[in-house]
């Protein structure tokens, strides 16, 4: 065994936290009520759904079902289920007043506004005391606020994000301390998006650095950091939006290994990759039927090597979903993301 590979495997079994699988984590968004039909059709290890709606709105994931039962319920029936739930709160963006002309400075202005933070906390408070009930010492992750980190970062307000970042801890610390708090990590935070760019490897090993950099000046270390790809099938972007640059050759898929391993080699973390596309090769590019290859380069025939390639970088998680309303979805995707989760799942890749 290299030097680098044994690096490598030591840093994901220290990184791992408690409890988490001793292989690279499967995982695949999933509606309320649904987790006993996750588990009979592919055996997956985690299940995901967003809470949403703003804070201060009427519609927020608190109301959805009587005072936050809605997180009680999904959790509850996620652990009957034998999976890990992990809950993506995205909140801030959608608070009142939400004033700007785009979303960074929407949830900017959202940030500063004492009065949101006030119901923010409150409603981030429920949710941590809701998961606590329910849970127990059961693994339960809890994914705060995809976006909002590339936003601060881009805006150079890192006085603001440390603030925001020990607050969130703090509050898990008192209410829910065996809960895991997910970071979120946007290489467009660097103000560069690779995808259209296609630097050098050099030049990604530069864009993780500058990444880590502000990760550190958080002050802050939350136990885990997603990473997002893209956020629709490449032919919904194709076809829907008019952008055909997102689809990834195997060079694309490198750049980001790179990122992701220079990133994590610095700040020692570990990294779930979140919502990745569940479009394949195959479908019709019909609404809700995109295609797209992401799956099937970490899960399709021949991906063996590629998905050890992306472990060794520092990631230990895989979350499959859609990032938008007519996006392919693990129901229609014609049985592909099922059948390629029962495989993996039989043979699952350990982590060490």
């Amino acid at each position: 065994m290299s030097r680098a590979r044994l690096v490598s495997l030591l840093l994901s079994l220290a990184l791992a936290p408690i409890g988490w699988p001793h292989h690279l984590l499967l995982g695949v968004a999933d509606s309320p009520g649904g987790a006993g039909t996750l588990a009979a059709r592919s055996q997956v290890d985690a299940r995901y759904q967003y809470l949403a709606g703003g804070v201060n709105t009427g519609q927020g994931w608190a109301h959805w079902n009587p005072n936050g039962s809605f997180a009680s319920m999904y959790v509850g029936e996620s652990i009957a289920a034998h999976e890990i739930p992990v809950l993506t709160y995205y909140q801030l963006l959608q608070s009142l007043p939400s004033r700007g002309p785009d979303e960074a400075s929407r949830d900017l202005s959202n940030l500063r506004n004492a009065a949101t933070m006030r119901a923010y906390w409150s409603d981030f408070s429920l949710l941590l005391r809701r998961v606590a009930a329910s849970a127990g010492r059961h693994l339960v992750v809890v994914h705060v606020e995809p976006d909002l980190w590339g936003y601060l970062e881009q805006a150079g307000a890192v006085k603001l994000a440390r603030s925001f970042a020990h607050h969130l801890l703090a509050l898990r610390d008192r209410l829910a301390p065996d809960v895991l708090l997910a970071w979120h990590l946007s290489v467009w935070g660097t103000k560069h998006d690779p995808t259209y760019e296609k630097p050098s490897l050099a030049e990604m090993d530069a864009l993780a650095a500058q990444s880590a950099r502000f990760y550190a000046a958080l002050h802050a270390r939350f136990d885990l950091v997603f990473n997002d790809v893209t956020d629709r099938d490449a032919d919904y972007y194709k076809i829907i939006e008019g952008n055909p640059h997102t689809w990834w050759s195997a060079a694309d898929f490198h750049r980001h290994d790179v990122y992701i391993a220079g990133f994590t080699r610095r700040t020692h973390t570990s990294v779930v990759l979140w919502q990745l596309p569940l479009g394949n090769t195959s479908l019709p590019d019909t609404w809700g039927h995109y295609r797209d290859d992401r799956l099937q380069w970490w899960l399709g025939p021949g991906s063996g090597p590629r998905l050890r390639a992306t472990m060794n970088a520092g990631v230990i998680g895989l979350l499959f979903g859609a990032g938008a309303s007519g996006c392919t979805t693990a129901q229609s995707d014609g049985g592909v993301f099922f059948r390629l989760a029962r495989t993996y799942e039989r043979h699952p890749l350990p982590l060490a």
